[in-house]
């Protein structure tokens, strides 16, 4: 094969839907190379040959490239611990290579990336250097290989940021420029690891020093280092004349399948551009690569495909030959959603359907919040935009502070109004990735539009609380940082603005396994809301409100400004309630509420032994007395009371979430919550959001067992 024709890319193969090869034969891409982390004997295990039932499936593998026109390149990875001076080790790797070739493979890349510089003794003394020692072996397994047209090889320093001293004074590349055999290619990844721009000036250098021209391993789209981040923009940045100075290009995908559908059509139109230019001068703007136009072509044709009913991954096994992202598959984990009294309710409010249809803005909303690793597309550049404009400027409407302006009030409420609108259209996104009708896009997306929907409800939660006036602006700075430095993507950032947004553990949890298209919205508290408590109590009495009164009265009486409510497309579903300063309520709650109970639940006949007076007296213990050595840590309080009972758990993380947001925002440093110790479900919850155990029963008058995390 000619190597200046040669497209190649790292992606898992699938037995669903379109196969990469045959989407690569469809839009003119020519090389396949196979070299998933998730096979153990391509890295780690290098040295085991493969099983009769593991060459099965490679020989179908090798096949099914070839029969579509494509080249199969087999990668290897031996850089983590070969002994390059062991004549057993240079076997062992001839002995697996010749095993693969026997399977009819053609082509071949040994990978020496990501590995340690430092060499053994045995090495040491056997060779001069390093890449002494890794062009010895590479030169001797492509003899020994017959000299195959297609040979790659990846160096240590394999991108300017990783050379040493710098590109062009590196004694590790003059080496594989010298001594390496000119028919074997060097793969390259650009000025860093992840190149945001590629130019033909930016490789002259590297030309030089290889004495050849590299092929391109490009990482635009790989996701592989951030298990919260999803690249579905369009190939961009790369100089369509750089096909003419490379030897190839090799494009690292996202992990999911289904994720790399833009990726590869857009790479076939920048290919199919770059060969229209290689035909001389006069070219027609239409035939020169524009991403946008790209991005547009592609999102038409992946719109079909979306609302094609196609089925998912059975029984969840994993997709062949799949590289995967660490505490990430769909379904990973069990669901761990409460039991008890609302479990059948529960479970009816939304398990996914499958049967909706995705619209075209709500795929470019998909698009445009997970788009580059440099660059964000316009829907999240807008939401990330709002969100740092209103939180910086939410003084104009909060009733601490002098009056604004009314036009500055407008300008605020207008633009939150547009933040809530694009959350509420990304809670949409969620719910109809959940209902449409390709499951197996469903599998592979929906951990990333889950955690954003997550993510997407706390921020608006955030920002309507901010509209109320509320804040006092203690604390509303969250984490400064630069644009791309914090994992995670849209959701990282959104959430690094939050005043509460260095806590990951609020953030990083796994999806739950089974996907719920139920639409849910978080808000504050508003006086006219119904809420129920979820507590089970003896009835001291007849009166509706006595559980109310008890469980939930005194905080939305006091403290509304720190209660959240969760809401469905059937109303009120939950709430959690808050105290800011547990002190300062406890003296309130004994100035106003309890003599208003006192009036509610009168004594009757003077017997200061009934059942009234019993509930008067629990209402007080409620208060309780916390410690001076508690409240100087922790001097905030939740009370899950109201806390609601979901298939999606996670959804009652983000409620829970959405407060502890608003209590650092008003400058809060610890919350704790006190839960009976039987409450297994409520201890595992609350564990799982970092809160740690402070007090027990036994040290104080009180049952309750006392929970707490700093903020």
């Amino acid at each position: 094969g000619d190597l200046h024709t040669i497209l190649t890319f790292s992606l898992p193969m699938s037995p669903l839907s379109m196969s990469p090869c045959a989407r690569m034969q469809h839009w003119g891409l020519n090389t396949y190379l196979y070299g998933p982390k998730d096979d153990l004997k391509h890295r780690l295990l290098w040295r085991e040959v493969y099983s009769p039932e593991e060459e099965g499936q490679l020989r179908t593998l090798i096949a099914e490239a070839q029969s579509r026109g494509l080249k199969f390149v087999y990668a290897l990875s031996p850089g983590q611990d070969i002994v390059f001076s062991s004549s057993c080790d240079l076997t062992l790797l001839k002995r697996k290579l010749r095993q693969v070739s026997d399977l009819g493979c053609q082509a071949f890349a040994i990978l020496f990336d990501d590995i340690d510089h430092s060499m053994c003794q045995a090495d040491s003394e056997a060779f001069s250097s390093f890449a002494h020692a890794q062009v010895t072996v590479t030169n001797e397994i492509y003899r020994f290989l017959g000299e195959p047209p297609v040979f790659l090889f990846c160096p240590t320093e394999y991108c300017g940021s990783l050379c040493s001293p710098s590109i062009s004074k590196s004694p590790y590349l003059q080496t594989i420029g010298e001594d390496l055999l000119p028919d074997i290619t060097v793969v390259w990844t650009g000025s860093k690891v992840i190149s945001r721009k590629l130019s033909v000036d930016c490789l002259a250098e590297v030309e030089s020093v290889l004495q050849r021209p590299p092929l391109i391993w490009d990482n635009l789209h790989a996701n592989d280092y951030d298990s919260r981040r999803l690249f579905l923009g369009p190939f961009k940045g790369r100089e369509p004349q750089l096909r003419s100075n490379l030897r190839g290009l090799l494009l690292n995908p996202n992990c999911e399948f289904e994720a790399n559908y833009i990726p590869l059509h857009t790479l076939g139109s920048w290919y199919r551009a770059g060969k229209e230019e290689r035909k001389g001068e006069g070219i027609d703007e239409e035939c020169e690569y524009c991403p946008d136009r790209a991005l547009s072509a592609a999102l038409h044709d992946w719109m079909e495909e979306l609302n094609q009913p196609l089925q998912g991954r059975e029984g969840e096994k994993k997709r062949p030959n799949q590289s995967v992202q660490p505490n990430q598959p769909p379904g990973s984990k069990p669901l761990a959603h409460s039991g008890g009294g609302k479990g059948q309710k529960a479970q009816g409010r939304g398990l996914c359907g499958g049967k909706g249809l995705l619209s075209e803005s709500q795929v470019r909303l998909l698009v445009g919040l997970h788009y580059l690793p440099h660059e964000h597309g316009l829907s999240a550049q807008k939401l990330l935009q709002d969100l740092t404009w209103l939180k910086t400027n939410c003084h104009l409407v909060s009733t601490n502070s002098k009056k604004a302006p009314p036009q500055k009030i407008d300008e605020w409420r207008g633009r939150a109004s547009r933040f809530m609108s694009l959350c509420e259209d990304i809670a949409q996104l969620h719910c109809s990735v959940v209902g449409g009708a390709n499951r197996a896009v469903l599998y592979d997306l929906y951990p990333y539009v889950w955690d954003l929907r997550n993510m997407a409800l706390v921020a608006k939660a955030f920002i309507c609380w901010l509209g109320c006036g509320k804040s006092t602006g203690a604390d509303l700075l969250g984490m400064e940082s630069e644009p791309w430095v914090f994992k995670g993507g849209v959701s990282g950032e959104v959430q690094m603005l939050l005043p509460i947004g260095s806590s990951n553990d609020l953030f990083t949890h796994p999806p739950p396994l089974f996907p719920t298209s139920r639409l849910y919205n978080i808000r504050p508290y508003h006086g006219k809301d119904k809420v129920r408590s979820h507590t089970h109590m003896f009835l001291f009495t007849a009166h509706p409100d006595v559980i109310g009164d008890r469980c939930l009265g005194p905080c939305l009486a006091l403290c509304p400004e720190y209660s959240f409510i969760l809401e469905d497309e059937l109303g009120v579903c939950g709430c959690v309630l808050g105290i800011l300063d547990v002190r300062s309520f406890a003296k309130r709650c004994q100035v106003s509420w309890m003599p208003a109970m006192r009036d509610k639940y009168p004594s009757k006949g003077g017997n200061t032994h009934s059942n009234t007076q019993d509930l008067i007296q629990l209402m007080e213990e409620d208060q309780g007395e916390y410690p001076d050595s508690l409240l100087y840590h922790f001097p905030s309080q939740l009370r899950l009371d109201a806390l609601p009972e979901l298939v999606d758990i996670s959804v009652s993380r983000t409620l829970l979430t959405a407060l502890l947001t608003a209590l650092k925002a008003n400058g809060s440093q610890g919350v704790f919550c006190e839960v009976q110790p039987t409450d297994r479900q409520r201890l595992e919850f609350l564990t799982k959001l970092g809160f740690l155990e402070i007090l027990r029963g036994e040290a104080r008058s009180r049952e309750g067992v006392v929970l707490g995390r700093l903020l």
